[in-house]
């Protein structure tokens, strides 16, 4: 049976870093990758860097220092994967339920706006499907921090939206589900 929604691409990656500030180094200035924000350590613990090499907001992600929960000296810390629509991103968080997927997080964070459903597969990987990430300008000016909309529920992505960002869900039972009707 194929899942209600379809994977579009890689959408991102984040990984641990040792040392945050050579890593942002090599990546900018030996593979030319742009910033597109930053996260200091009281917003992540180790900080965060956003990177993007394209117009994604952004496309790869280091965190500094940050040991993983279990202590485990892993680098990777997400694998994300980009959805078509909103509604693609309730209907999988409600197949993943379905298939006993242990979720970890839903709605949407702060840099880059998405809405998303977060979750492990068997083997504890920590994986991301989402939709509406923002897009990054010629200007190369990322969405003000005053803007950013951070919800813990997929129904309060859709109700506070940040601005420009379209949450109108086209499945009527999806929007009663979340309230809307």
């Amino acid at each position: 049976m194929n899942p209600p929604f379809a994977i579009n691409k890689i959408g991102h990656v984040v990984v641990n870093v040792s040392d945050l500030e050579r890593s942002k180094r090599f990546y900018t200035e030996v593979l030319g990758f742009k910033i597109s924000d930053i996260y200091p350590d009281k917003m992540m613990p180790g900080g965060m860097v956003f990177l993007r090499c394209n117009a994604d907001h952004h496309c790869l992600a280091l965190i500094g220092g940050a040991p993983s929960a279990d202590g485990a000296a892993r680098t990777l810390h997400h694998l994300a994967f980009e959805l078509s629509t909103l509604d693609e991103v309730l209907r999988a968080r409600d197949h993943l339920k379905r298939h006993g997927a242990r979720i970890v997080y839903e709605g949407r964070r702060r840099a880059g706006c998405q809405v998303s459903v977060e979750f492990l597969d068997p083997d504890g990987h920590h994986l991301e499907l989402f939709w509406g990430l923002d897009q990054i300008g010629y200007d190369g000016r990322s969405r003000p921090a005053d803007e950013w909309r951070q919800t813990a529920t997929l129904a309060d992505a859709v109700r506070i939206a940040p601005p420009g960002q379209d949450t109108t869900l086209h499945d009527e039972g999806l929007r009663r589900q979340v309230g809307e009707d």
